[in-house]
């Protein structure tokens, strides 16, 4: 593992921007080798670090595990350990963080997750397990050994009272142990800003990274904008829905709208970009390389 005496928290809080890559994982085996192929791709670029997430509903921990655990002893590149609530005891959350600690995997990201019946659907938590991802937080806080991050709206959680609410709600995470935050999908950077400034109002001053999905296939788009609670925007939807029979169309104007995007975050002071990658390389790659080239990152 990269730098393993200084974690890329620190590297959040300096001068220069990070980048990171985010992957799902896979449904079975073939899907698992285009994820090596695409974790193969992009290890040349040298991210500050990569993550997989746990599946949908709390789907495929095992697997994303596994995979994690193996990005850290197969490739140069830092993992960070994803974690839910979803259907899993205390005890069983406790055992997967030390079996990431185990590996070598001591950054994790800690998410209450969506319900399995959706995200609109009401929680249920395991009759042993936990309701807040702030008690998933301290409970890796008082493992030790850990550099926690944490989830974060641009556009509020969708259980959130308010915007300002859920902003308080990071806050107390990051007084619970938590030191950095992920965001979802977002579409415009204000609403990134926006987040920013209340969370800072709330007295947190965590590092807060910006999630990038660029709209490549409409339909997944929306679906992915559904599940996280954020809206299109409707400047993107008109640019757009008049070309969203045309796929070709569609992806360079997503690849050209997330790349304008990650230009305003980097320009308004965001410390980094995370890459919400779907499992492929190039599209991640266009953009990266667009901002290299400008000097950005």
């Amino acid at each position: 593992m990269p730098a393993a005496d200084r974690s890329f928290v620190d590297a959040l809080k300096g001068p220069k921007p990070t980048y990171s890559f985010e992957f799902f994982p896979p449904k079975d085996d073939e899907g698992e080798e285009v994820l090596w192929r695409t974790l193969a791709d992009l290890e040349s670029l040298e991210p500050t670090f990569v993550s997989v997430t746990y599946g949908a509903g709390g789907t495929s921990q095992e697997r994303t595990v596994r995979i994690t655990e193996q990005i850290s002893s197969r490739t140069s590149m830092r993992p960070v350990g994803h974690l839910t609530l979803v259907s899993q005891s205390r005890a069983e959350l406790e055992s997967v963080l030390k079996q990431y600690a185990a590996a070598g995997v001591t950054d994790v990201l800690v998410i209450r997750g969506d319900p399995q019946g959706g995200p609109r659907a009401p929680w249920e938590p395991h009759p042993e397990g936990m309701t807040h991802a702030i008690e998933l937080v301290e409970l890796a806080h008082a493992l030790g050994g850990f550099r926690i991050g944490v989830g974060a709206f641009p556009e509020g959680h969708p259980d959130a009272e308010s915007v300002d609410q859920d902003a308080k709600v990071l806050a107390d995470k990051a007084g619970s142990g938590a030191e950095y935050a992920i965001t979802q999908l977002f579409f415009r950077a204000s609403d990134y800003f926006g987040l920013v400034e209340r969370a800072r109002g709330h007295g947190a001053d965590l590092p807060i990274v910006p999630g990038i999905m660029p709209i490549l296939n409409f339909g997944q788009v929306a679906r992915m904008a559904e599940l996280s609670g954020a809206a299109i925007p409707p400047e993107v939807l008109d640019r757009i829905d008049p070309i969203r029979d045309d796929p070709a169309a569609v992806r360079a104007a997503g690849i050209e709208l997330a790349t304008q995007l990650c230009r305003d975050l980097l320009e308004g002071g965001a410390p980094g970009l995370h890459f919400i990658t779907l499992n492929r390389s190039k599209a991640t790659r266009e953009i990266f390389d667009a901002l290299r080239a400008e000097g950005r990152i």
